[in-house]
C-alpha cells in the first residue's frame, strides 16, 4: 500500500484564495483591512521565521500586520504594556505573542491579558473554556488546522476511532476538544495517550485516525498503525543529518518511510499540518475582524 499525501501546502493554498476575495470585500467595505500584531521577544530562530512567514502572507493577502520586536532581556511590565496598548488599537483585529518568552517573562500571565476578543492563537481561558463547551470561538490554530486537513481531503472524523498522542494544551488537548463536539465533521470517539500511556502501540492500533504530536522524533511507527489508517503527523524536529548541506533535516513524530505502506493517507513534514496553521491564524484574523464589526455572515469556524 502507498498511502494518499495530504498537502498542508496545497490546502492552505485552497484557504488563501478564499480569503483573499473576502480580505478585499471587508476592505473596500470598512475602510481598512483586518489588522494582526505579533509581540517576538528575543531572537530564537524558529520564531524569527515563523513571524516572518507570517508577515508575508499578510503582505500577500492585504492583511495589515505589525511586528513588536523586543530585546531578549525585556521585562515583564514592558512585554505587558505592549499587550495592553494593542487590546485598546482599533485597527489590529488579532493579537499573537510568540512563544517561547524568555524566562523573566510570566507566560500565563501575558497570554491572559490578550483580550479575549484579539486572541486569534486561542489560547486565553475564555476561549479554551468556550471551545471546551462547543460555543463559537477562536481555535487554536494547528488544532484547526487539523480539523480542516481532515475535512478538506474527504477524510471525517465522524463516527471514527480518533487517538491522539500527546496531551499538550497547545495541540493534544483542544484536537480531543474539538473532533469530540457534537456537530458536522467532529462526532469522533476521542482517545488521548501521551508519554505515560501503558501498552500504547496497542491502543494507537486501535486508531481509524492516528494523531502524532509527542515532540518525539520519528516515535510513532510500522507496528503501531492499523492497515489502512490516516495518520497526521503534527510533529516537526530538527535532527543531525551530515549529508545535509545544512548539517540537519526536518522530520515528525511519525517515521514517514515505514508508516506510509501501511496507512491509507498519511501527513508530510514538512509540508503537512505546518502550512496550516498560519492559514488558520489568518483565518481567525478575518473572523475577529468580522466579529468586531458585527459582520453577519462572518467566517465559520467549525
Amino acid at each position: 500500500m502507498s498511502a494518499e499525501i495530504i498537502s498542508g501546502k496545497e490546502i492552505s493554498d485552497q484557504i488563501y484564495s478564499l480569503l483573499a476575495g473576502r480580505i478585499e470585500n471587508l476592505t473596500q467595505k470598512f475602510g481598512r483591512p483586518p489588522g494582526l500584531a505579533v509581540v517576538l521577544v528575543g531572537d530564537n530562530p524558529a520564531s524569527q521565521v515563523y513571524v516572518r512567514m507570517k508577515t508575508k502572507k499578510c503582505a500577500e493577502l492585504g492583511v495589515f500586520s505589525e511586528e513588536i520586536r523586543l530585546n531578549a532581556d525585556a521585562s515583564h511590565a514592558e512585554v505587558m504594556r505592549h499587550v495592553q496598548e494593542l487590546n485598546q488599537r482599533t485597527d489590529i483585529d488579532g493579537i499573537l505573542v510568540q512563544l517561547p518568552l524568555p524566562v523573566q517573562c510570566n507566560e500565563p500571565e501575558i497570554l491572559n491579558a490578550i483580550a479575549p476578543e484579539k486572541d486569534v492563537d486561542g489560547f486565553h481561558p475564555v476561549n479554551v473554556g468556550n471551545m471546551l463547551i462547543g460555543e463559537p470561538t477562536f481555535l487554536p490554530c494547528t488544532p484547526y488546522g487539523v480539523w480542516y486537513m481532515l475535512k478538506a481531503s474527504g477524510h471525517s472524523p465522524e463516527g471514527k476511532h480518533v487517538v491522539i498522542v500527546g496531551r499538550s494544551n497547545i495541540v493534544g488537548k483542544p484536537i480531543f476538544a474539538i473532533l469530540c463536539q457534537k456537530r458536522a465533521y467532529a462526532n469522533a470517539t476521542v482517545t488521548m495517550c501521551h508519554s505515560r500511556t501503558a501498552n500504547l502501540p496497542e491502543i494507537t492500533r486501535q486508531a481509524d485516525i492516528l494523531i502524532a504530536a509527542i515532540g518525539s522524533p520519528e516515535f510513532v511507527k510500522k507496528n503501531m498503525v492499523k492497515p489502512g489508517a490516516v495518520v497526521i503527523d503534527v510533529g516537526i524536529n530538527r535532527v543531525d543529518d551530515p549529508s545535509s548541506q545544512r548539517g540537519y533535516k526536518l522530520v515528525g513524530d511519525v517515521d514517514f518511510d515505514e508508516v506510509r505502506e501501511v496507512a491509507s493517507a498519511i501527513t508530510p513534514v514538512p509540508g503537512g499540518v505546518g502550512p496550516m496553521t498560519i492559514a488558520m491564524l489568518l483565518c481567525n484574523t478575518v473572523y475577529s475582524f468580522e466579529r468586531r464589526n458585527n459582520v453577519n455572515d462572518h467566517l465559520r469556524i467549525l
